[in-house]
């Protein structure tokens, strides 16, 4: 046997539902993937905590629990993660790339904290280090932002990146449920975890949100730099106020440029008219909309989570970093060249609606107008009703709805404390971010 024609040595950690489906299409495929890459793939090991757990259609001699001495023998070509978590992930890429193995990753969470100390580490080894599955699953999305994007100026990166909370929203929306029965209808569909709070509360979709800011803005972005807000407060009030306004509720992962070049990223529920492309996304669907100078808008549409779609882009790594294995080159795309600064979510500017009771008196009105005034916050359009029952003792019997032009959210949060100090308002305000056009 040649170097030509020997087989490229594959080693994967983890076999869940996504490491299984990884395994099958390697064996099952090995012909298609031979002549794709110009030499076979060779599955040499597979890292699992428990070996002797069955996994149907995989050789069970290639299980075993001692990971580090797998990535580290020496002769792998590639090492494909999918175990997640931050540790011992990043410790055991780190060693597969020091012993000269290209790497393949799905861990957000681990890219989304340590993205450039590995890309640092690739470089250094000269290796690769591909990671599409991290970000919406099946949707190829960070191969266009780092690669055929990258002669673009990109501008904002808006998206719904959570299939979990676009179904509850979608159900929440279409058939009138409350968020606790439609959590209750994902988690009977497999479309929510037993314990959701990654999901709900937005942590997930900050782990790819850094993750993409950091591609589109050539920048470093941390987690921990990502402002990130959940959709357990969502009610179905919200759901009826957005839809009166020709809107709908989205958790949306959202990244642009502020005027003086630098980037703010959030996390958080918004009203997105229904005139704009991600608002009929539905399902446990995800989407992302790309505004840049040049190539316009575009929008990427597709499964976001599973098994079977998430291999499918680990897959497409797998065959890129083979590639690049047989050609002796490997492809060190660079993510924080610019330095750009993160601004802190205060400085982020929206539309903003917001509601809240008030005493039905003769001034209430211009005076809460007033203080939307004096905090640099203009109002767009106004809206009262009347509260049921009007012998109700706490006297806010009247509710305002406003909408506003694009405001800063730091000015936004000055309204609502002043509103929360004055006597004629009620306690409960709620308000929502309004992204798209």
């Amino acid at each position: 046997m040649t170097e030509d024609t020997a087989p490229l040595k594959v080693a994967l950690l983890g076999a869940g539902v996504v490491g299984s489906q990884v395994a099958r299409i390697i064996t099952s495929e090995a012909e298609q993937l031979r002549q794709r890459i110009g030499r076979p793939l060779e599955l040499v090991g597979i890292g699992v905590r428990r070996p002797d757990t069955e996994r149907p259609g995989i050789d069970s001699a290639l299980f075993t629990t001692d990971v580090h001495a797998l990535v580290q023998r020496g002769d792998l070509d590639l090492v494909i993660e999918v175990i997640g978590g931050i540790e011992p992930a990043a410790t055991l890429l780190t060693e597969a790339m020091n012993a000269g193995a290209s790497v393949i990753t799905a861990n957000k969470a681990l890219l989304a904290e340590q993205v450039a100390q590995l890309s640092t580490t690739a470089r250094a080894n000269e290796v690769d280090l591909y990671y599409e599955a991290a970000v919406a699953g099946a949707i190829p999305i960070i191969r266009p932002l780092r690669e055929s994007l990258v002669g673009d100026e990109i501008r904002a990166v808006m998206g719904i990146v959570n299939g979990t909370t676009n179904y509850i929203l979608d159900q929440m929306t279409t058939n009138h449920l409350s968020f606790d029965v439609a959590l209750e209808q994902a988690q009977a569909f497999g479309f929510a975890e037993a314990d959701p709070t990654a999901d709900v509360e937005g942590h997930d979709a900050a782990a790819k949100a850094a993750i993409l800011a950091g591609l589109a803005f050539h920048t470093s972005v941390n987690r921990s730099e990502v402002f990130c807000e959940g959709i357990s407060n969502v009610t179905q009030a919200d759901i009826v106020a957005a839809d009166q306004m020709g809107c709908v509720i989205k958790l949306l992962a959202v990244a642009k440029l502020t005027d003086d070049d630098r980037v703010i990223v959030k996390v958080h529920p918004a009203m997105v008219p229904k005139t704009h492309p991600l608002a009929s996304v539905s399902g446990a669907y995800n989407a992302i909309f790309v505004e840049s100078v040049e190539a316009g808008q575009l929008m990427f549409l597709g499964q976001g989570a599973g098994g079977a779609p998430t291999a499918s882009a680990v897959m497409g790594d797998v065959v890129t970093v083979a590639r690049n294995r047989v050609r002796g080159t490997a492809s060190h795309l660079g993510t924080g060249y610019t330095k750009r600064g993160v601004a802190p979510i205060g400085e982020a500017t929206s539309r903003y609606y917001i509601r809240f009771q008030v005493q039905d008196k003769p001034g209430v009105l211009a005076k809460c107008a007033t203080i939307f005034g004096n905090n640099r916050v203009s109002l767009q359009t106004c809206q009262q009703s009347y509260l049921e029952g009007l012998g109700r003792t706490d006297g806010f019997t009247a509710s305002l709805n406003f909408m506003t032009h694009e405001a800063r959210e730091s000015d936004l949060q000055a309204v609502i404390e002043e509103l929360r100090g004055s006597s004629f308002v009620g306690d409960d305000i709620k308000y929502m971010r309004i992204e798209g056009r």
